[in-house]
């Protein structure tokens, strides 16, 4: 993590504590094609992965502001996650901050900015298809180190007996650049097993860079052209269908 420095300023203030942001935006499906095709974008250069999220029936763990969920990278390392929003930097531990896996990062869409913070693990090859299709237990997907984490950031543990798999949701990803943008741009697309998608853009900055950003990404957008939905939902939100 990076020297904590001063902050000012309206979005300074928002992102105080976080090592950067992340800009966000949804772009309407009726774009998709039009605009993977004008950044070169194909099947051929992206970077295929599957998620699956876990929460109770109740989502539980949703509603107590967690997110536990597990990805498969193709051809890359597998790993499990589990994030805590909104948080207050100032309570996070340094243990947590000197850990390898341990982020703390504000995502900002067009209206608000959300300050997380995330523990990640590697996880096993295998292990996760077998866990969805039920020959292991989800408990095997997350460490002792996680589960502390939850507990010392939220007062929350996950009850495994009553979590349920959701997913996968099969993720398209690409990264890259645009004279117009200084940051490295990441686009994807997310696929339900319903066949409904969500095309996602953003780009990550600097927290010294987070009012550049955010106001430069969205009027970057605007000027190729690229629409954004009324209702900017959360992938999260939209992938585990929480009505």
């Amino acid at each position: 993590m990076p020297p904590a420095v001063a902050v000012h300023g309206r979005i300074g203030r928002l992102i105080a504590g976080a090592s950067a942001i992340e800009v966000k935006a949804v772009v309407p499906l009726a774009q998709m094609e039009r605009g993977l095709a004008h950044f070169g974008l194909t099947a051929d250069n992206d970077q295929q992965r599957y998620i699956y999220f876990f929460d109770t029936p109740e989502f539980d763990l949703f509603d107590a502001g967690l997110i536990a969920r597990a990805r498969r990278v193709v051809g890359g390392q597998h790993d499990s996650t589990v994030k805590v929003r909104p948080v207050d930097p100032d309570q996070v531990a340094g243990k947590w901050r000197r850990h390898p896996g341990f982020k703390l990062e504000a995502d900002a869409t067009a209206d608000k900015v959300v300050r997380s913070a995330s523990l990640t693990a590697p996880v096993k090859r295998g292990w996760i298809k077998k866990v969805a299709a039920g020959g292991r237990d989800v408990a095997d997907l997350f460490t002792e180190e996680q589960e502390r984490f939850l507990t010392h950031m939220a007062n929350h543990s996950i009850d495994y007996a009553r979590v349920t798999t959701r997913g996968p949701i099969r993720v398209w990803r690409w990264q890259t650049v645009h004279e117009a943008l200084p940051w490295r741009m990441t686009v994807e697309l997310w696929e339900r097993g319903d066949g409904d998608r969500m095309l996602e853009v953003s780009a990550k900055a600097p927290h010294t860079q987070a009012a550049a950003a955010g106001a430069g990404f969205f009027a970057f957008l605007a000027e190729v052209g690229a629409e954004r939905t009324t209702q900017q939902e959360a992938k999260t939100h939209w992938a585990m269908g929480r009505s």
